[in-house]
């Protein structure tokens, strides 16, 4: 048995994407931690005011919600490997996550138009406040990464790029992508499952 180490081929060494996307994640991430702390916050001394509100929310629509934006950050992250092995058809992928992307939008409008109908909105009282505030936030942050998707798949089919840009614009869609589907893993289990 031979016991000496062999070096991997094909390692990175670098962190995926721009170091300016990385402080911009953060940014955005720290943007949404507050709205999660103020949440407990209102959790912790309107407890009562929290769970009515959590109990009009529709727990099917959040799961699905969880499910198309955990799909798309998948298609996209094999879209990613896809364009570093200069796969021609890589930006399918990209599509592809875009579409899951559009069933979190069509479920969220329609979520929100249930309980519009039911008479809450923005100013109905500090839980629901908080409710459209952070998910109309988040709502256009995945607005944007849908756009993103389309555009970096549009852009895949320019022969003319170099594959170091080819990946590394790749790399930075889908990393903003995951951004907004941590953020909803989180957003999902405080509206949805803590109640």
């Amino acid at each position: 048995m031979n016991t000496q180490s062999h070096p991997v081929a094909d390692v990175k060494d670098d962190i995926p994407g721009d170091i300016a996307l990385w402080f911009f994640l953060c940014a955005e991430l720290g943007v949404f931690g507050l709205l999660i702390i103020g949440f407990a916050l209102l959790r912790l001394f309107q407890p009562e005011l929290v769970a009515s509100g959590l109990q009009q929310l529709h727990l099917h629509a959040g799961i699905i919600n969880t499910l198309a934006l955990l799909t798309g950050s998948w298609l996209a992250a094999v879209g990613v490997q896809q364009v570093r092995r200069q796969q021609p058809l890589a930006g399918r992928y990209f599509i592809a996550a875009a579409a899951a992307g559009m069933i979190y939008i069509i479920v969220k409008l329609s979520e929100y138009a249930a309980l519009y109908g039911q008479g809450y909105s923005l100013h109905y009282d500090a839980f629901f406040g908080f409710y459209f505030f952070a998910t109309f936030f988040h709502f256009l942050h995945v607005l944007a990464g849908i756009l993103f998707l389309l555009l970096v798949a549009r852009w895949l089919k320019n022969p003319r790029h170099s594959p170091g840009d080819r990946t590394k614009t790749a790399e930075n869609v889908a990393l903003y992508w995951h951004m907004v589907d941590l953020v909803w893993i989180v957003l999902f289990p405080t509206l949805y499952l803590l109640r």
